[in-house]
């Protein structure tokens, strides 16, 4: 196996997260992203790249939360299912805490109320994911999973547009699926379509909560609070087994290549980018999936699947392309 996360590579990756955590300020929205319209502002050029910025942070959070899936199915016969959930979390906390440092007074009710339903729909995503994939091939899972976000997208929207490239994203999901999920193990299948509901309410809530904490503060809070609420089902299920060094150092590299990376990355990109295109970029998750589950488990890729991937990623070149557009109308260029 490629392990991309290893502990060395790992903690090498914390003090360049750090950096990226204290630029990260919440922002004001659009026209400040990409000084259109304002007298004396940046070039048109300067704009766009302004405006793919936040996709190319969801598109390289995508690809860390990917690989570190992969090699969690590599540390389940291990640590189980839930003992994989319990590391990725604790250790995810364990590492916001002390690289944020949050502030823990000066947050009205309404501030804790969202860190609160951000980390149980977090507990309840990697949860109910991890049993899915515990039981159904890994692009499998995801295809599934990522039927939440692409449903949040057409429900969000206010635009025709993103209704058009959710169908396509839809139709290149159900053609990685191999036609119909019926082979599948109905309670992995099951588990899956859950955790695509809780992903659902994962973007809505990391969104919420990056306007109203300063750089990653609420991810971090939230991250403990998925942490603790997983903590009981890992020690049932595994016990001591997570205190073997090894699994512990698969399981930091889970943890960042998962959590930690990706959802910063993810919470930093919804700052500026509008929740349903969000949704509709995540429909690049099964093919990213795909790819990891080439090089990693050696699961190789069939012409339908290829034809499937090429539609994923051509809806969620659609939404980018909206997106430019919106933002570039919104600022009068």
């Amino acid at each position: 196996m490629n392990d991309q996360g290893t502990a060395a590579e790992s903690a090498a990756a914390v003090p360049k997260l750090s950096a990226s955590l204290e630029r990260a300020r919440p922002h004001p929205g659009p026209e400040a992203v990409t000084g259109l319209g304002e007298p004396g502002g940046p070039a048109p050029a300067a704009g766009r790249r302004a405006a793919l910025a936040p996709i190319a942070l969801v598109v390289a959070g995508g690809l860390s939360v990917q690989f570190g899936s992969a090699v969690a199915v590599l540390l389940m016969p291990k640590a189980g299912a839930l003992g994989v959930v319990t590391l990725r979390l604790a250790v995810a906390a364990l590492v916001l805490l002390v690289v944020c440092r949050p502030r823990l007074r000066g947050h009205s009710r309404a501030d804790w109320g969202t860190v609160l339903a951000f980390g149980v729909a977090m507990s309840g995503m990697n949860t109910l994911f991890y049993q899915a994939a515990d039981r159904i091939p890994l692009g499998a899972a995801v295809t599934l999973e990522v039927l939440g976000p692409l449903a949040l997208s057409v429900v969000a929207s206010r635009r025709l547009v993103n209704v058009v490239w959710a169908a396509l994203a839809l139709g290149g999901v159900l053609l990685l699926s191999g036609g119909g999920f019926d082979r599948l193990d109905p309670v992995g299948a099951a588990y899956a379509l859950g955790a695509g509901v809780m992903w659902a309410a994962y973007i809505i809530f990391s969104a919420r909560t990056g306007r109203r904490f300063p750089q990653a503060d609420g991810l971090a809070m939230a991250m403990v609070v998925a942490a603790l609420l997983s903590l009981p089902l890992g020690i049932m299920e595994s016990g001591s087994k997570l205190l073997v060094p090894s699994t512990l150092g698969l399981g930091a590299a889970v943890a960042l290549l998962s959590s930690v990376l990706p959802y910063t990355l993810e919470l930093m990109a919804l700052r500026r980018l509008p929740a349903p295109t969000f949704a509709i970029l995540m429909s690049l998750e099964p093919a990213i999936a795909a790819t990891a589950g080439f090089l990693i488990l050696d699961q190789a890729l069939s012409t339908t699947d290829a034809l499937a991937i090429a539609l994923v990623i051509g809806a969620s070149m659609g939404a980018v392309r909206s997106q430019v557009r919106g933002l570039r109308k919104s600022g009068g260029g």
